[in-house]
């Protein structure tokens, strides 16, 4: 079965009379006869930080409508009118049911909002690993400020935004990676780095920064529109879509590390099959997966993030969480 035909047929099946009927709260009142399975297995958890958290993390950037879409710019519109308030609630709750239990989210404040709306009010379990957008180096205040206001309103972890720490260690700013790494642990939550350049990881090791996690994009280049050798030139590109520029050298490096490490872009935006994609990544060593997913594609993953962990007693890289 081909990865399309294997997602519509999981759509097809969430919908059949066989599941159990269970009620779904959707715009914060209204109630829809959502099906789910009878019994769902456990899916496991790693510990980072003192916080547990699922192997299959559920990724923010579908529910914040960016979809990493290449030249395809009508995805975003499509995303937009698919990931509705009530349909980012039905994903949530939909998730936990299958035991994803951890979100990772940029601030972008209305989805925020939403999410502390979605406990309050529906007493949502989801755990947040946010990343502030404020830039640390040139404004400490506002960084600070947005990781004061994600943990008061209940964040579990903090990381650098990875679009932030490519900047910085570009530039040899360790100092403002670990002041960021600082600020979160100042407020009493785990605190990572995200990158999609790999001198990040390599930076942060040589120095010492005390990240409880890192966030490192990890894909393989075999898929159809991957990247030519001589297209490789920039740790990551929208048009070929790329955003691990090294994969082989990326399983080198985080070997070494012995901080918990959850892989992120692992599908490549959507080009490798998540079969593939998360075999590969638990294969070399991610203790965690960061995966984009559309409440229809959930169980379906998960069972797939269940098959890969049953195969993983060859991986070389020690288990970090």
């Amino acid at each position: 079965m081909n990865p399309m035909d294997r997602r519509m047929f999981m759509k097809t099946a969430l919908a059949a009379p066989v599941a159990s009927s269970l009620t779904t709260r959707n715009a914060f009142g209204a109630t829809d006869a959502t099906p789910v399975p009878n019994e769902i297995s456990p899916l496991s958890c790693g510990t980072i930080g003192g916080v547990e958290i699922s192997r299959l993390l559920l990724g923010g950037n579908l529910l914040t409508h960016y979809t990493h879409s290449r030249d395809l710019k009508y995805v975003y519109t499509l995303t937009a009118h698919y990931n509705t308030d009530e349909k980012i609630v039905e994903t949530l709750e939909l998730a936990e049911r299958h035991g994803v239990n951890t979100l990772v989210v940029h601030t972008v404040p209305h989805v925020i909002d939403l999410l502390v709306k979605y406990r309050k009010e529906q007493g949502g379990k989801m755990q947040w690993i946010v990343c502030p957008t404020a830039q640390v180096d040139q404004d400490r205040a506002a960084y600070e400020k947005q990781v004061h206001d994600l943990v008061a309103e209940g964040c579990e972890a903090i990381y650098l935004w990875g679009v932030t720490a490519d900047r910085l260690a570009e530039q040899d700013k360790a100092d403002d990676i670990a002041a960021a790494v600082a600020i979160a642990h100042d407020h009493g939550v785990p605190s990572g780095v995200g990158a999609h350049d790999l001198n990040v990881i390599r930076l942060c090791e040589e120095r010492d920064i005390p990240a409880d996690f890192y966030i490192k994009t990890f894909h393989h280049h075999r898929y159809p529109t991957g990247p030519r050798q001589e297209q490789l030139t920039g740790p990551h590109a929208e048009i070929p879509g790329y955003w691990c520029r090294e994969p082989e050298e990326t399983v080198r490096v985080m070997a070494a590390a012995d901080k918990p490490w959850i892989a992120f872009k692992i599908m490549a935006a959507g080009a490798i099959p998540p079969d593939d994609a998360f075999h590969y990544a638990f294969d070399h060593g991610a203790d965690h997966i960061l995966v984009g997913m559309f409440d229809f594609e959930i169980a379906e993953d998960v069972e797939i993030t269940k098959d890969a962990l049953a195969l993983t007693a060859q991986r070389d890289r020690p288990w970090r969480s």
